[in-house]
């Protein structure tokens, strides 16, 4: 439908659904008596309705009869597309039911590849158990793909590390954890604690590809010891082909200690050495839209998420941390 025609069309009068419920009524019955009733509606009203809506849209809707009513050609027609626009409301009006209840349709979660593994299990939990009419669908990308699907519209909510620091975009913070490293066993650092961030200077570090965040927060971390230098010479693209490369001989990583669990256990080749406090750390939060009209959700749902994560080798944050 052209813009043109489209405006002309809404400048004429338009029919009610008041109109539409009867004639469709009186389309599946085919007598205004039983038509009348089915609906609730008066026989007169009934009628008055179906010979209002003839009137707007300027055709014969009906053959009426002193015994029996039959549909004209155009009501045989136009009874389907009144059927749909009525059924079309309906859908419209449960679904804004639906939206006023808190915690159900669908909400679109995006989540970075260094945490879906290791806190899903977590998340997907809590909402079963507490949430279970949300429709719940995980996207895992890479963090300037998520915050492009947040900002677009795209995304609904956030979980990945922080901060952002981007305009618009609120940080509800969960947790913070400490970063190990895992070496070969032979490695000289293998098994040992309080190690000084400084003895990353000498390290073959190992790292993610270009665009995780963790590989960030790690380069972060080796500056903070005093390291100018690129020290990256192999790099993988998730943490299970990460630590398998460290296995192998190739050099060491570092882990945040969510993943340590799942990922070290994948070879018998790896030891973890701790870091002499105050280890490096990152930060784990969900990320909303300044002003998202779910906003009370998912502040609550921020909420259970702290409680749901005591058991994970985590530091619990307020929600004003």
């Amino acid at each position: 439908m052209t813009l043109n025609r489209s405006m002309a069309l809404n400048k004429k009068k338009q029919p009610s659904l008041a109109q539409l419920r009867a004639f469709a009524a009186v389309a599946e019955h085919l007598h205004f008596r039983d038509a009348a009733a089915a609906i609730g509606m008066s026989q007169p009203a009934l009628s008055g309705a179906v010979s209002a809506l003839e009137e707007t849209l300027g055709v014969t809707l009906l053959e009426r009869t002193t015994r029996k009513v039959l549909l004209s050609p155009a009501g045989e027609r136009l009874a389907v597309r009144a059927k749909a626009v009525l059924e079309e409301v309906g859908a419209l009006l449960e679904e804004a039911e639906a939206v006023r209840a808190p915690f159900t349709g669908v909400l679109r979660l995006g989540v970075i590849p260094t945490v879906a593994p290791y806190l899903l299990p977590t998340v997907l939990r809590l909402v079963h158990d507490r949430y279970p009419d949300l429709d719940l669908q995980v996207h895992e990308e890479q963090t300037a793909n998520l915050i492009e699907g947040l900002t677009s519209g795209r995304l609904d909510l956030l979980l990945l590390a922080v901060p952002l620091g981007v305009p618009g975009v609120v940080e509800l913070p969960l947790f913070d954890e400490d970063f190990v490293l895992v070496t070969p066993l032979d490695h000289w650092l293998g098994g040992r604690e309080g190690i000084p961030r400084e003895a990353l200077k000498e390290l073959n570090l190992l790292l993610l590809d270009e665009g995780h965040c963790l590989r960030d927060q790690a380069l972060d971390i080796c500056r903070e010891a005093g390291r100018e230098d690129a020290p990256v010479t192999t790099t993988a693209a998730g943490l299970a082909t990460l630590v398998q490369l460290v296995a192998g001989g190739l050099g060491v990583t570092l882990l945040p200690r969510t993943a340590l669990k799942v990922e070290t256990t994948r070879s018998d080749q790896l030891l973890t050495g701790y870091f002499a406090d105050p280890a490096p750390t990152r930060r784990i939060a969900l990320a909303m839209r300044t002003g998202a009209a779910r906003s009370a959700e998912y502040e609550e749902l921020a909420a259970a998420l702290r409680t749901a994560l005591h058991p994970l080798p985590v530091r619990v944050l307020d929600a004003d941390a």
